[in-house]
């Protein structure tokens, strides 16, 4: 019983960084409706420029960070800018194969600027795990854990009562009907995608910090797509929970399917959940049912 606690408690930790990577797909998607497979590759980019900021600027972490979220909203304003935004009409496809080459191309940037080498993070926050009496939380999960439920906050704060939030809440319900309202669509889109990259670059941060970084560090990307198809496409809490679930359930399948196959269980259950929650709930938990009269 205790070593299933201790499971769980940190598949809620891992669940919850998963969940604010998965909040910068959310944030995109919802005020633009594009799915932006590049993700994986804003979140390695943001690990590596902390990390030099941290060891070749010799820069505080709180400036680091700082720097890093100012290049994630640049990046994300470049790419909506140049190359999304010439696409507003085009197949959803093309969308789509546009931002898996935009993550191919990152990639090489990286590996051509950083090389292929693992790196790890200084330490950044204090070393002392978490005691909660029936589980125990590392350092790293838990600053992890932290980082996520504090983004998030942020986000939701911003999205539910501010005013740009109401723009993009708008944009996203109908972007007609906020276009006749005099709200900006296309700042808007460009704003979605300034907060979806910051999201991801936290999340790459926070990654890095506990497992440290490399040029394929994003491939977390494609595990948080079944993150956010299970709580739904356009669900900001959905994002969240839908984290939760993936981080328990992917533990709970490397503690009792793992020592029973040998192993790789673990590394296959978000996709086996993906495969399934596509063929039962195509929408998500909470996701946005669209219905099409033909």
């Amino acid at each position: 019983m205790d070593i299933l606690i201790q499971v769980i408690v940190t598949g809620l930790a891992t669940g919850g960084v998963y969940g604010l990577i998965a909040l910068g797909f959310v944030l995109i998607y919802k005020a633009t409706s594009v799915l932006n497979l590049a993700m994986g590759e804003f979140m390695t980019l943001g690990a590596f420029v902390c990390l030099t900021a941290l060891l070749q600027l010799k820069a505080p972490f709180y400036l680091a960070f700082i720097l890093t979220l100012l290049m994630a909203c640049a990046l994300g304003f470049v790419i909506e800018r140049l190359i999304l935004r010439p696409l507003i009409g085009e197949p959803i496809i093309s969308v789509i194969m546009v931002t898996i080459g935009l993550g191919l191309i990152l990639k090489g940037l990286m590996y051509m600027i950083w090389t292929p080498s693992f790196r790890t993070f200084p330490e950044i926050f204090p070393p002392k795990p978490l005691l909660l009496g029936f589980a125990v939380v590392p350092s790293g999960l838990l600053w992890g854990f932290i980082f996520a439920i504090i983004g998030t906050i942020i986000f939701l704060l911003i999205f539910k009562f501010s005013r740009t939030g109401i723009a993009m809440r708008a944009t996203a319900n109908d972007q007609q009907a906020a276009l006749s309202m005099g709200i900006s669509v296309r700042w808007v889109f460009a704003l979605a995608w300034c907060f979806g990259a910051m999201a991801s670059v936290i999340g790459g941060i926070v990654i890095g910090n506990i497992s440290g970084i490399s040029v394929y560090m994003g491939d977390i990307g494609l595990k948080v797509l079944a993150v956010i198809i299970l709580g739904g496409l356009d669900s900001i809490g959905g994002a969240i929970l839908g984290g939760f679930i993936i981080g328990i359930l992917e533990n709970l399948t490397g503690l009792y399917i793992d020592p029973l196959i040998g192993g790789g269980a673990k590394g296959m259950a978000p996709f086996i959940i993906l495969v399934i929650i596509l063929m039962v709930r195509p929408y998500g938990l909470f996701g946005k049912e669209l219905i099409e009269r033909v």
